[in-house]
């Protein structure tokens, strides 16, 4: 089974990608599309190729089995961040039903893809229910914490957890804040990323008091990112392994915060493909294996 792993630490071994030549397919389509879509900017095309392409060879330095969507014509600019559309089971793909509306058509196309990977699909987020994957993390394997925000409601959580079944014994529903309302990107990833079974970055200004609470109870050490470099997306970091991790440049304080506890730290930049879309490395890639 070359599939699963219900982690986010565990060592990638399969990875999911698209790339900015088929999900922002052209300066045209960026022109049309970037604002509507909330970007900070319109992202440079040519600048956004090169950052992916350094961006891409960073993660093959771990070895793991890369593949890549196609352009499809439901889904857009926000197709790159392929985190979203899906999760990951070990028994399959469940397919999101996005709380952003211009991105509704993204978990279809992605389930067209899958089958061609032999990844099976155990079944999808249906009617009012509306999940993004950037709102699911998983704390175990048996233990999955789910954000509930604007990009996520309770319909949806309620569906995933049908779905689920007897593939967890706990699923923790966290409240997220208003924050600076339905229009930011404010998913429960952007609040946690765990580094280690027992270590994670925190945005702790954010989070709910039961939840960081949780998480301490049961022997997570917490790394505060500073306020700063929040902004700057320091909290989104990706663990490619238990303690070896991709982050986005720029953000000095949160890297020295990681490798004070023994954390591997590779950079990249993305201006063009991270920042202006307020999508960082966890954002930008759909682990398919972890192992």
């Amino acid at each position: 089974m070359r599939f699963g792993g219900q982690s986010e630490v565990g060592t990638i071994k399969r990875l999911l990608l698209k790339s900015p030549q088929q999900a922002f397919v052209s300066v045209k389509n960026i022109d049309a599309q970037w604002q509507e879509l909330n970007y900070a900017g319109a992202p440079d095309f040519a600048a956004a190729l090169r950052e992916y392409e350094r961006f891409v060879d960073l993660l093959k330095q771990h070895q793991p089995e890369i593949e890549f969507l196609p352009t499809n014509e439901a889904a857009g600019l926000d197709s790159i961040y392929v985190h979203d559309p899906a999760l990951i089971t070990n028994h399959g793909a469940i397919l999101c039903n996005m709380g952003k509306a211009q991105r509704r058509g993204e978990p279809a196309a992605m389930g067209e893809f899958f089958p061609k990977m032999n990844v099976p699909i155990l079944g999808a987020i249906a009617g009012e229910g509306r999940l993004e994957g950037g709102d699911v993390v998983w704390i175990d394997e048996w233990t999955l914490a789910v954000g509930r925000g604007y990009r996520t409601n309770e319909e949806g959580i309620r569906q995933l957890q049908q779905l689920l079944n007897d593939l967890v014994d706990e699923v923790i529903v966290v409240p997220l804040p208003h924050w600076r309302g339905p229009d930011e990107v404010l998913h429960l990833m952007s609040l946690i990323s765990p580094i280690d079974d027992d270590l994670a970055l925190v945005y702790s200004k954010l989070l709910p008091v039961p939840f960081r609470e949780w998480l301490l109870a049961r022997g997570f050490k917490l790394l505060e990112v500073p306020d700063e470099e929040y902004e700057s997306m320091g909290c989104n970091v990706l663990a490619v392994a238990p303690r070896k991790c991709i982050m986005l440049a720029g953000n000095p304080r949160t890297k020295a915060l990681l490798m004070n506890e023994g954390v591997e730290v590779w950079e990249y930049a993305g201006e063009e493909i991270s920042r202006k879309g307020a999508g960082g490395p966890t954002c930008l890639t759909r682990p398919i294996w972890r192992e």
